[in-house]
């Protein structure tokens, strides 16, 4: 009888250690497509450098930098450098006190926004539009306003100059806001930033059309609704109790001791090499601190945030947020108008998982319940709940120039999403 327990437990032991070694060697062998891919990018000019984190079913499996600051080659990546999330700020920042303020009863999804934002009652192309359809992207808002071009002057002859009433080079009690090294914003132009937000007239057709003007908006929103500084309450709610100590605005002043990765070699605003401060001219003009953009964080911050909404709202024993408000912000909102995005939250195409890999957004496996956002400077991240996945991609494609398009070309972040889908084999 002991013979043939003997025999069982070595055979079932034998049997796990094999499972266990066929479950490793195909992980590598996904790590090691990765690597590939990114690498191949990377001499394709895609972006100089970049960090990668994957998550399966809670267990970091992958967490790595690749290339280099810059194409000089004279500075690697390390997980610990901090890159310009760009427009990942928005789920990030803002979106995440709105879920809460929603959550708590402060806001209403389906009330006019001019509820909360009141110079829009005055307006009526835009007194009865929703936060949902905002959120949404269905209220046909103005996609972009290039405020930056309300600071510059555009002689008929000679160089472009920045305007003195709006930008100076040093600080004084009414130019507090730092766009960057001597460049200072006079402290009242983030208000006529809102009044042209506010005149902006919106499209009549409700249907999908991105526009990041409201999030510009939110900030100051928040503040009014929760009497909190916009930075302290997202530490305070957010940041700090779930260790994401990396992540958020001006690392300059907040981190000094990290390196940020530099995004664009900037010719018209700051003519310099942009590094240490936001790469969006529109938060730059807010001092960097915004909705649509400036959040710096290392890839393994920015999975604390992820990693809270896949676990339901919950995490080390501490409720930020309840599964059903998750769930409701994450789900497609207007699918009959062919609005793919969620309350936010980017979202796969409608359909995607019958489309043929070039024409799908992001990779074809995500799941329809995943979600996520990309960044303009060559972010992404997706969690797909299905799978219990997260995916973060961070890199500054936009060096030396947002012209740049390799990202694009390569379509390297969702070829490597994909790419972990099948090594994972989900």
């Amino acid at each position: 009888m002991k013979s043939l327990e003997i025999t069982f437990y070595k055979t079932f032991f034998l049997a796990l250690l094999a499972t266990i070694f066929t479950i490793e060697v195909s992980v590598a062998q996904w790590q090691t497509k990765v690597d590939s891919l990114i690498k191949d990018a990377i001499a394709q000019k895609a972006f100089p450098g970049a960090q990668v984190l994957v998550a399966f079913q809670g267990e970091i499996l992958l967490e790595k930098a690749y290339g280099f600051h810059t194409y000089d080659s004279l500075v690697p990546v390390q997980t610990t450098d901090l890159y310009d999330l760009a427009s990942v700020t928005k789920i990030l920042g803002p979106l995440a006190a709105i879920m809460a303020l929603v959550e708590q009863g402060v806001l209403e999804l389906d009330a006019p926004f001019s509820t909360y934002w009141t110079p829009w009652k005055k307006y009526r192309d835009k007194k009865d539009l929703t936060l949902r359809e905002i959120l949404a992207h269905q209220a046909g808002l103005t996609p972009y306003i290039v405020f930056l071009n309300e600071v510059i002057a555009y002689p008929k002859r000679g160089a472009s100059k920045l305007k003195k009433r709006f930008v100076r080079e040093r600080p004084s009690n009414r130019f507090t806001l730092m766009a960057y090294e001597n460049k200072y914003i006079h402290r009242r132009f983030p208000q006529k930033m809102y009044r042209k937000i506010n005149r902006a007239a919106p499209s009549t057709e409700k249907k999908y059309n991105y526009s990041g003007l409201a999030f510009l908006l939110f900030p100051s929103l928040i503040e009014q609704l929760t009497g909190e500084d916009y930075r302290s309450y997202m530490r305070s709610h957010f940041y700090d109790p779930l260790g994401a100590h990396n992540l958020g605005y001006l690392p300059a002043q907040r981190l000094p001791n990290k390196r940020v990765v530099p995004t664009e070699r900037d010719s018209l605003f700051r003519k310099a090499l942009t590094q240490n401060y936001v790469h969006d001219e529109n938060a730059a003009l807010f001092g960097g601190v915004s909705g649509n953009a400036g959040l710096f964080s290392n890839a393994a911050s920015v999975y604390k945030i992820l990693n809270m909404w896949l676990q339901g709202g919950s995490v080390g024993g501490r409720k930020y947020l309840s599964a059903e408000t998750i769930s409701t912000f994450t789900a497609v909102q207007y699918p009959e108008n062919n609005n793919r995005r969620g309350l936010g939250f980017d979202k796969p195409l409608l359909g995607n998982n019958s489309l043929p890999a070039s024409e799908s957004y992001p990779a074809p496996s995500v799941s329809p319940e995943s979600y996520g956002h990309s960044g303009f400077t060559g972010t992404f991240v997706w969690v797909d709940p299905t799978h219990e996945l997260i995916y973060i991609f961070l890199s500054n494609r936009v060096y030396p120039s947002r012209t740049q398009r390799g990202i694009y070309t390569t379509n390297i972040r969702e070829t490597v999403q994909e790419a972990i889908y099948k090594g994972l084999g989900i």
